[in-house]
């Protein structure tokens, strides 16, 4: 998931949408995205094994 957050960073550095922004800017966007899909991804590990264990 970390490499999926690095390489669209990457892709929009590239693309120049990110490069007219501050980097500590674009660090943050990327923190903060990265956490959202942390948090995405630990919620619906943690769903799944609920039902599943009921199946």
């Amino acid at each position: 998931m970390l490499f999926l957050v690095a390489a669209l960073l990457l892709f929009g550095v590239v693309m120049g949408t990110v490069a007219h922004a501050p980097f500590a800017f674009t660090l943050v966007a990327a923190a903060v995205i990265a956490a959202w899909l942390g948090v995405f991804a630990l919620r619906e590990r943690h769903d799944r094994r609920r039902h599943t264990s009921t199946h």
